[in-house]
């Protein structure tokens, strides 16, 4: 019931940066924990980062250091700060509201990123 609408995807550089956005349609983060997850073609999707309801966060070994998931609660919207981009990052990019047992309630529309070498 609840949507996810995100917004900040594209083309970009090897070592470049892009942050992407979900925006819920109400007061979700706030209760709930959020994960970022990607999928490129021909294979499964992954979860990338997560942040709970109180703020703790984890990530994957293959983005920890690079990328930063955050929240602002007043806003009803979740971030993911992607920093030095590699071509293996390249992925449809996927925010999704998790419920308490950490699997995934809703989901966003997805959005391409793109990282050329």
């Amino acid at each position: 019931q609840v949507q996810l609408v995100q917004s900040g995807g594209g083309l970009v550089q090897a070592g470049g940066s892009l942050r992407l956005s979900c925006v819920a349609s109400g007061s979700i983060f706030s209760f709930n924990a959020a994960g970022w997850y990607r999928q490129a073609p021909g294979k499964q999707r992954e979860l990338v980062a997560s942040i709970s309801s109180g703020g703790n966060t984890n990530y994957a070994d293959s983005v920890k250091g690079r990328f930063t998931i955050s929240k602002d609660n007043a806003k009803n919207t979740t971030y993911l700060q992607m920093n030095s981009l590699k071509p293996e990052d390249t992925a449809v990019y996927y925010c999704a509201v998790l419920s308490g047992y950490g699997i995934v309630a809703s989901w966003g529309q997805g959005t391409q990123v793109t990282v050329s070498s």
